[in-house]
């Protein structure tokens, strides 16, 4: 009946009465105030009932009141009426009708009874019904009741005692239950929390609900008592003793870990109060050491005390199973701290705790995986749970060695150990292990004669604690012996086996999820998570050292079955989870121990200690301490001499295998077959182990020799991985006994050889499985050093090779192509082996299977191919003959049988025959196979093409699926163009072989089958042979042309001489270069067509144009001249070449029919030039139908004009590098080029200009004149120039010269009939022409090349001669004349001056004159003067005003200056007759002047005029040399000049109509010179006359003086008769001046010039006149 329902209300109600009824009763006579209270309290209840419905409530309300009756009871300390009160308010309370004022009333009256020690019992019961019935108490109230129990606990009475205890024990429990209900009422509601403050304490607590608040002062306090601090909350404590604090310390934290996780303010308690009092409180335990008493320590250090040790475990490991997330660090120094405590040094009692706590952790795998997560994985943090493991291990090693000292029981154990043994004798040589006669019937371990009984301690799993649960002791209890190892030994055990069964559980479930998803996910792949895997792993590295060390030290010292049962198990399953876990060291650690302990002692030393040095060897650090895997063997090296025999190194007495090695035996059995999926490697250490067990014990223990015998036998039924690992381990014996067989020439063991024939044998039917492994491991043996070993290798290798061809597979081989090449690798891998002696057997099988089944070898035959093309040039000369044999074989009888796919292969092959440098002949025979295969492709062209096309669609199928692209060589064309590409590659790779005799046969072939059979390629298949085949091709030879060696080569071998032309490495792949470039520009000229309908013959073009320049700029002569020819061919120009060239000679030599031969090259010495018909048509001819004619019409394919330019820049960059003239100094110079190849490089450009011409510029005309002007300046060497020179006297031009002006007069006629646009041209072809005149008397320089006149060479020298320029010169001047005749009046040849520019470079020949390096030049120089001033000067005049031609006059003035009266003497030898033709040459000139240039002087500069004047002046004064003698002045006179000059001079003195000022002056100008010239002429003659005395004068001074005094009559009779004003003052007076000096001359003895004079004087008489008036200036 619930304490609501009104059935219990009304109870409680008449309860209520009657109670205040007792009490009246009761105190009617001592207490009548309590009496009346009571009588009153029974009247409010009665009305409360009447008034309210929910009377309950209303008693709540009210119940201050309704309690003071009793409250006023209680007071009166009687015990009945106290007792009564007592009893009443726990019924109040149960009903829950207690106010929180009520409740304060109550526990104050409470606090008075107990002070004064009334009802203790009663109270204590009182208390806890208040508080577990209801929440009304709270705050210091409720502290107040929780101090009441407490200090009723420290009365006198021991029930009290205790009764109050346990009230606390309630009472704390049911403050934190309030909080957790108070939590769970609020868990809906998000409160935002204020953040908490670090350290504070009681501020904090403002941020919690109430019950919390409570709970969490109540807690502070505990803390604050057990610390021996004064409470903050608990008022009125008198005493606390830490036992009981700690033990409600650790109830709290066990029993609510909730509260600690939510609540900041508390998990900060739990951080800031209970860690650091914990490890304070630890702090005796971990400075006590037992031993120190013998130094006196420098303070005296508290004793460990047993009851407060052992809580604190208790709390600690409350701490870490809970809190562990919370306190990270503060664990850290707790699991640190317990570590400590197992020391030897600590006391039992304390070291058996601590295991206790230790095993609590051992038995929480999760736990411990945390650990390793938090400390061993960080960086720097304490490697925790590898330091528990090693702990544990140190302390059961500690036990063994220290005996227990300082306990009273273990003085009753055998004392085997002193005391004193240290560390040292856990290492040395082993007792007589499980083989000890003392056998006892307890469990028990016994080591060194140490005892340890085993006691069963705690069912498997769980930690059940004896001393940690003691909590009345306060001495410590004696600790039986044996406790402390049993429990570590169960700590151990399920440690190992709480790590290995939840790592093995989560990866069960990974593999089951893997499983899952790749069904569903098929083409994914699985990814597990990585985290989880670490953890795994590092909790197995950080425990598994020490963990074996411990194990391998209880087998060792186990006597009791079932013991050594769970340390076998447990290493088993140790190895197996780290072989699960692939870490190989320590799988391979732990099998290592339980073979060891399968081995008699000295057994253990042999065959362990070389597989597992790298493990019993190490010796791993513990906690400080060096603790070495124990194990009964010290390292020694003695080996297994064979399997079967007994082991020499060991002694030969009895070997005694005790039940413990029979049991381990058995457990390694056991391991290889439940286990063999993760053994791995570690099958070695099994098998080895249990061969030696097999050595030794086959007598004596039948049932384990059946088992190891029937192990090779039932491999057939192993499953496949097992199968492996078998195999892996007996090669690695195998590879022991070769080991084993280096260094000595005794018999090798053959055992493992012979055992794996026999399970190859044995598992024929899945031969594939192991064929790998198997056939691997026999491929060392073949390649062992001891000839016996690798014998035996081959012979097993090829008998499984045979057995495996012949064994009836399902299904049958023919249809199991995978299987017969798997069969037949092997075969292919001993290829790799160097011992001549197996590559012998090895062809020998190859040709035995040739001939049993060459014919059904199918997808064999690349296998087969790749044994036959397996040479290598170290390999001698036989074995490349028998292989060579074998594959001459294949290409006679086997090409039609085989799959065409492997016809490339075969190519390869025979091109790797090419290759080889061992047999010269068989390289050459080998070029041959190869045109002998490509004419097998050509005459079953279809029959190959269908079936690599079918191949391929298979092919392409299959990579589609895969989602791959097909990827073979030269992908994109189809298959059988790939065949034949594959056949191109490979002779391309053998025409850049190192021998030249290869090179040339291999091209040959090249070119011929690309000539022959080019036809069968589809026509994208032509880009690959351009690109892959040609011009890689063309790229390898020229850079080995470029690089190859200069040295001289003495002789080729043997007695070959090598002509001189072929002597150095350098000259061989010349030749090859020349053929080679030839081969592809054939190829481009006769396939054009073809290849222009290609995308990118563009590209193609100018790759190959490219070549061609990179060849003609090559330093060799032939290269050079040769890389022309191909350009002229390409570009179809066929022109004929001097004799010099032979190279027609060599491609006939290349096996190109000479009708093939292009006629640029055929015309040799004596052969007609063949220009009948066009190449084309004579290709066709020769090729018949195989080569099908260009359509007509397409002749001009090659128009695109892109491409003739492209020719061109490469026409241009050739050029120009190779005019270039040297920069360095002479004695540098590498390489002048030859007139042959210059002359073909010009010849290319007239026919080229053709194709360019419409686009045709300045800047390229620019280009043009650069080449040009640099070839013709060229030299020859002298040595070369018999040949190419003329005699020095004939006058023609060289090829060159005459190609050069062929180029210009292209040009410019090309520029005559094209548009007006190309005439600003002219002005730069008459520049280009002006250069090459001035050659004649000014040869170019070749940049600082000295060169010799042609006469002074010495032939055969390296000096180099410059050439007769004159004649080109001259020629070049005849063009310019010519031309200026044509253009004369171009806009163009008026603006740039050319008339001026002519006339400069014409002044200097013409200043030279006689000093010109050739007569004829300066007489053409004139002559052409002459010709272009005929054209010229009406165009200057015509042009007069526009300026042009301003600059043009004062140069030709000094022109005829230069030339009329030059500084050069004639020659010695000039005969009269040449001396007057020249002298008439002089007068032309004068006449010249007279009639174009002075009639015009209006039009003509005032200063030329002028000049001009002068000029005449001078000319007409007879000049006498002193030299001449006197026969001769009368000729070298010029008289005839010297009259012209002055008869023009007269003639321009003066003229009768005078029309302009500009004629006046003319006339004026001429008169003054005139009359200063007679003046000078009359004084001269008088001088000369009295000073001859008798003698008569020179003739020709006579004729003069007469001339002028004949001038001087004519001049005065024009005066006369011309108009006065005409004639201005001045030159009257000069006139009148003269007549003093013709008196002068009256003496003269000529009767010649008294005449003369005679008529002079007479008009001197109309000057003698009266003097009337002054005439001034013709003015009167």
């Amino acid at each position: 009946m619930s304490t609501s329902s009104p059935e219990a209300v009304k109870k409680l109600l008449e309860n209520m009465q009657t109670d205040l009824r007792s009490l009246s009763m009761e105190c009617k006579k001592k207490f009548p105030p309590v009496k009346e209270a009571a009588e009153s309290g029974i009247v409010k209840i009665k009305t409360i009932a009447a008034r309210n419905t929910d009377i309950l409530a209303a008693l709540k309300e009210n119940s201050s009141e309704v309690v003071q009756p009793f409250l006023m009871g209680c007071g009166t300390k009687e015990p009945k009426i106290t007792q009564l009160c007592l009893a009443a308010i726990q019924r109040l309370m149960s009903h829950e009708v207690v106010s929180e004022a009520a409740a304060g009333n109550i526990i104050n009256m409470l606090w008075q009874l107990m002070e004064n020690g009334l009802e203790e019992l009663k109270l204590l019961q009182t208390v806890l019904v208040l508080l577990t019935t209801n929440t009304v108490v709270h705050d210091e109230v409720l502290s107040k009741a929780i101090v009441l129990c407490f200090r009723l606990h420290f009365t006198k009475d021991n029930i009290t005692n205790n009764t109050a205890a346990a009230t606390v024990r309630q009472v704390v429990t049911v403050v934190f239950e309030r909080m957790v209900a108070e939590d769970e009422r609020f868990k809906g509601i998000v409160e935002k929390t204020p953040p908490v403050q670090g350290n504070t304490n009681r501020r904090s607590v403002s941020t919690l609900r109430p019950s919390a608040k409570d709970a969490y002062m109540l807690f502070q306090d505990l803390c604050q008592l057990v610390n021996a601090d004064a409470p903050y909350w608990l008022v009125g404590m008198t005493e606390m003793t830490r036992t009981f604090g700690l033990e409600l310390l650790e109830s709290v934290l066990n029993d609510f870990p909730a509260v600690f996780l939510q609540h900041q303010e508390f998990s900060f308690l739990l951080k800031e109060r209970v860690c650091p009092l914990v490890i304070k409180l630890f702090s005796p335990n971990i400075k006590f050491r037992q031993g120190t008493s013998t130094a006196v320590p420098p303070a005296p250090v508290e004793k460990p005390y047993f009851p407060i040790c052992m809580r604190l475990l208790r709390v600690v490991s409350v701490l870490i199973k809970h809190f562990y997330s919370l306190l990270v660090t503060e664990c850290e120094i707790f699991l640190s701290l317990l570590v400590k405590f197992l020391d030897g040094e600590k006391p039992q009692w304390l070291r058996a705790v601590a295991v206790e706590s230790v095993h609590r952790l051992c038995v929480q795998p999760h736990l411990l995986c945390s650990f390793c997560q938090s400390y061993d994985m960080k960086q720097h943090s304490t490697k925790v749970f590898r330091d528990i493991v090693n702990a544990l291990g140190s302390f059961i090693q500690s036990l063994f060695i220290v005996p227990n000292a300082g306990n009273a029981a273990a003085a009753t154990a055998p004392a085997g150990g002193s005391g004193s043994g240290t560390q040292g004798t856990a290492q040395g040589g082993p007792g007589t292990g499980g083989g000890s006669s003392t056998l006892t019937t307890q469990a028990a371990f016994e080591y060194r004669g140490t005892w340890i009984p085993l006691m069963t301690v705690s069912v498997q799993g769980s930690a059940k604690a004896t001393y940690l649960e003691m909590l009345d002791k306060v001495e410590p209890p004696s600790i039986p012996e044996g406790y402390a190892m049993s429990v570590a030994f169960s700590a151990l055990l399920d440690l190992v086996r709480g790590i290995t069964s939840m790592i093995e559980r989560e990866l069960t479930t990974e593999e089951e999820a893997a499983a899952e998803f790749r069904e569903t996910h098929p083409e994914q792949e699985w990814k597990p998570e990585a985290g989880s895997h670490l953890v795994w792993e590092e909790m197995v590295n950080a425990s598994w050292c020490g963990l074996l060390a411990a194990l391998s030290l209880l087998l060792d010292a186990s006597t009791d079955e079932a013991a050594t049962e769970n340390i076998l198990k447990a290493e088993m399953t140790m190895a197996s989870l780290c072989g699960r876990l692939c870490l190989v060291t320590p799988r391979d650690a732990f099998i290592t121990a339980i073979c060891k302990a399968s081995l008699p002692p000295h057994y253990a030393l042999t065959v362990l200690s070389s597989n597992s040095a790298n493990v019993s060897g190490k010796a791993y650090s513990i906690q400080g301490q060096s603790v070495q895997i124990i194990s009964p063997s010290s390292e020694s090296h003695q080996q297994v001499v064979a399997v079967g025999q007994p082991l020499t190194a060991q002694p030969q007495g009895t070997v005694v295998l005790t039940a413990k090695n029979i049991q381990c035996m058995r457990t390694l059995l056991n391991l290889a077959h439940c286990h063999g999926a993760v053994l791995g490697t570690s099958w070695q250490l099994v098998l080895a182990t249990l061969q030696v067990l097999t050595t030794a014990v086959m007598t004596d223990l039948p049932v384990i020799s059946n088992i190891l015998s029937r192990l090779f036998e039932s491999s057939q039924y192993l499953d496949d991985v097992s199968l492996h690992h078998l195999i892996n381990a007996l090669c690695s014996l195998s590879l022991e006994a070769m080991e084993m067989a280096y260094g000595n020439n005794k018999e090798p063991s053959l055992f493992a050889v012979a055992k794996l024939l026999e399970t190859g044998l044995v598992n024929m039917d899945r031969i594939e499985i192991l064929w790998r492994p198997l056939t691997g491991h026999l491929l060392e043996v073949c390649q062992h050093p001891n000839s016996r070993m690798r014998e035996w290798g081959a012979e097993a290798l090829t008998a499984l090779i045979k057995a495996g061809l012949s064994y009836k597979h399902d299904p049958p081989l023919s249809q199991n192509q995978r299987l017969q090449l798997l069969l037949l690798n092997p075969l292919k891998e001993l290829s790799n082996v160097l011992h001549g002696d197996i590559r012998q057997k090895q062809l020998e099988c190859v040709l035995q299977i040739l001939q049993s089944q060459g014919d059904s070898l199918g997808p064999g035959w690349p296998l087969v191919l790749g044994v036959i093309g397996a040479i290598r040039n170290d390999q001698g000369e036989s074995l490349i003959r028998t292989a060579f044999q074998c594959l001459q074989l294949v290409v006679t009888d086997f090409l039609p049988t085989m799959p065409c796919t492997c016809l490339q292969i075969v190519v390869d092959v025979a091109g790797s025959f090419g290759l080889q440098n061992q047999e010269l002949n068989i390289s050459l025979t080998s070029i041959g196979l190869l045109w002998n295969i490509s004419d097998y492709f050509f005459q079953r062209g279809e029959t190959i093409t269908l079936e690599l096309e079918r191949e391929e669609e298979a092919l392409q199928k299959q990579a589609q699926e895969k989602g791959e692209t097909l990827n073979r060589p030269f992908h994109p064309a189809p298959p059988f163009d790939c065949l034949w590409l594959c056949l191109y590659a490979k002779l391309g790779e053998l025409c850049v072989d190192p021998r030249p005799a290869v090179r040339k046969s291999a091209g040959q072939t090249l070119f011929s089958t690309i000539a022959a059979h080019g036809t069968l390629l589809q026509q994208p298949t032509w880009h690959i042979v351009v690109w892959k085949v040609l011009f890689q091709l063309l790229n390898c030879v020229r850079t080995s042309s470029t690089t190859a060696d200069k040295e001289k080569i003495e002789s080729g071998g043997g007695n070959i001489l090598i002509h001189h032309s072929r002597d150095t490495a350098e000259k061989q792949w010349a030749e090859t270069w020349v053929l080679t470039l030839a081969g592809v520009a054939r190829i481009f000229n006769t396939r054009r067509y073809l290849l222009q309908q290609l995308g990118d013959f563009f590209e193609a073009w100018e790759v190959l144009l490219n070549h061609i320049q990179s060849a003609a700029l090559s330093k060799n002569n032939e290269v050079s001249l040769a890389a022309l020819k191909s350009f002229q061919e390409i570009l179809q120009i066929v022109t004929p070449v001097k004799d010099s060239d032979k190279a027609g000679d060599a491609l006939a030599a290349m096996g190109v029919p000479p009708v093939l031969i292009d006629p640029l090259s055929a015309s040799g010495p004596g052969r007609p030039l063949v220009r009948s018909d066009s190449l084309v048509e004579r290709l066709t001819r020769y090729n018949g139908a195989e080569l099908q004619a260009q359509p007509p019409g397409e002749e001009s394919a090659l128009e695109d004009s892109a491409l003739w330019w492209s020719a061109w820049n490469t026409w241009y960059r050739t050029g120009t590098e190779s005019t270039r003239p040297p920069s360095g100094p002479a004695e540098k110079l590498a390489f002048i080029p030859s007139q042959p190849f210059l002359t073909a490089l010009i010849q290319i450009f007239p026919a080229l200009y053709q194709h360019i011409k419409a686009n045709f510029s300045m800047d390229d005309l620019k280009k043009l004149g650069v080449i040009l002007h640099g070839a013709v300046s060229v030299p020859i060497s002298s040595d070369a120039s018999p040949f190419i020179l003329p005699s020095y006297t004939e006058a023609t031009l060289t090829s060159l010269q005459e190609a050069v002006l062929t180029s210009l007069d292209v040009l410019q006629k090309a520029i005559c009939v094209g548009p007006e646009n190309l005439q600003i041209m002219y002005p730069a072809i008459f520049e280009q022409l002006l250069l090459f005149v001035e050659f004649s008397c000014k040869p170019p320089q070749y940049g600082r090349v000295e060169t010799k006149h042609v006469a002074n060479a010495k032939y055969n020298q390296a000096e180099w001669v410059a050439l007769n320029y004159v004649p080109f010169a001259e020629r070049s001047l005849e063009v310019v004349v010519d031309l200026y005749h044509k253009t004369a009046c171009h806009k163009a040849v008026i603006n740039e001056k050319v008339l001026q520019s002519i006339i400069k470079t014409l002044r200097m020949p013409l200043g030279l004159k006689y000093a010109c390096p050739s007569e004829s030049t300066w007489k053409l120089a004139v002559s052409s003067l002459l010709k272009v001033l005929s054209i010229g000067l009406p165009v200057a005049r015509q042009h007069a005003s526009s300026g042009k031609f301003d600059s043009m006059w004062p140069e030709l003035a000094n022109a005829f200056e230069d030339f009329l009266f030059t500084k050069s003497t004639a020659p010695d030898n000039l005969s009269i007759q040449e001396f007057q033709q020249n002298e008439s040459v002089d007068v032309e000139v004068v006449q010249l002047i007279s009639t174009e240039i002075l009639p015009f002087a209006n039009f003509i500069p005032k200063d030329f005029v002028g000049q001009i004047m002068t000029m005449l002046n001078k000319g007409s004064i007879h000049s006498q040399a002193p030299s001449f003698t006197e026969a001769e002045i009368d000729v070298r006179m010029r008289e005839e000049f010297s009259k012209v000059c002055f008869e023009t001079l007269l003639q321009f003195s003066f003229s009768n109509k005078v029309s302009t000022p500009q004629e006046g002056y003319i006339s004026r100008m001429a008169l003054s010179v005139l009359l200063k010239r007679a003046q000078d002429v009359l004084r001269r003659y008088v001088e000369d006359e009295r000073l001859s005395g008798r003698c008569p004068l020179p003739r020709q001074q006579v004729t003069e003086i007469i001339f002028v005094l004949k001038a001087i009559s004519t001049l005065m009779d024009s005066l006369k008769k011309t108009h006065p004003e005409n004639v201005d003052g001045n030159t009257w007076a000069q006139v009148i001046a003269l007549y003093p000096t013709l008196v002068e001359c009256i003496t003269c003895s000529s009767s010649e010039v008294s005449a003369a004079l005679k008529e002079a004087l007479g008009p001197f008489k109309d000057f003698m006149q009266p003097p009337i008036s002054k005439v001034q200036n013709g003015e009167s």
